[in-house]
């Protein structure tokens, strides 16, 4: 799997860019050792998975460069 914007993650969480970071905001120390920075516009796959897992965000066929984001299981 590949990295994927944070507006992106937003928009399949259906919710604003501002919103998706104000969640991030309340995980920042999980997020740190997953290695993503606050100012960092992407995500990697290991944080990936887990705001899919916290936020039970449904990624399905969803890409936002043409390619849907596949979750290793």
């Amino acid at each position: 799997m590949k990295r994927v914007l944070k507006s992106e993650m937003a928009r399949a969480a259906g919710v604003s860019l501002r919103t998706f970071q104000r969640w991030l905001r309340g995980h920042r120390g999980e997020l740190l050792a997953l290695g993503v920075k606050p100012q960092d516009h992407y995500l990697n796959p290991a944080a990936i998975k887990y705001v899919c897992e916290e936020y039970h965000v449904d990624l399905g066929e969803f890409g936002g460069r043409g390619d849907p984001l596949r979750l290793p299981l």
